[in-house]
């Protein structure tokens, strides 16, 4: 194996998965992990298994290839969409689309084509996924390989085509709350 740089080696050992968290230590977890501020997104899905939902587990892996990725439960309308359609769209949230985050995290709205009658959107010229108007930015991706992640899927993806907008601040989200990213002060 590799030195632990105190001269001794370190073996590796097989050993049994963990027990899953208790929800006090899910519950910690969680708390942790609202101290980490992200980006908000809106994932997509055209055609046929046409879905959205808010996503903050999105990131870019590689430039060359192309590759991005998004983490979705699998208990999600959204996992079922992404693994038929094989494709999905982020559309990178500006600080002024709070209320289109809220409206692709709620449960109770509309299935299919209807959830996007609230928004301004325009389909992308290469998978069909719906792209949000006023977004900071857009990409589209071609499902190239998924991984197991606990109760989520790593769906990565090889990027087909993206854009920027011209919108200003980025939406994020941080203590459980949307926040605006505010300009640093130069030294």
């Amino acid at each position: 194996m590799t030195d632990n740089g105190q001269g001794r080696n370190l073996t590796a050992t097989r050993s049994a998965p963990p027990a899953p968290p208790d929800r006090a230590a899910q519950a910690s977890l969680r708390q942790a992990m609202s101290r980490f501020a992200t980006g908000v997104t809106v994932l997509t899905v055209g055609g046929e298994h046409c879905h959205g939902m808010t996503a903050n587990s999105f990131t870019s892996v590689s430039l060359d290839p192309p590759l991005a990725l998004c983490c979705v439960a699998r208990s999600a309308r959204m996992h079922r969409a992404i693994a038929r359609g094989r494709h999905f769209a982020v559309s990178v949230l500006e600080a002024g689309q709070q209320e289109v985050a809220r409206h692709f995290a709620d449960r109770d709205r509309p299935d299919g084509p209807a959830q996007f009658d609230a928004v301004a959107w325009l389909p992308g010229p290469l998978t069909g996924a719906p792209l949000l108007s006023g977004a900071l930015a857009w990409l589209e991706c071609e499902v190239v390989e998924v991984y197991g992640g606990g109760d989520h899927s790593i769906f990565l993806g090889r990027v087909l085509g993206s854009a920027r907008g011209t919108g200003g601040e980025a939406l994020l989200f941080f203590d459980r709350g949307f926040r605006r990213l505010e300009p640093c002060e130069e030294r």
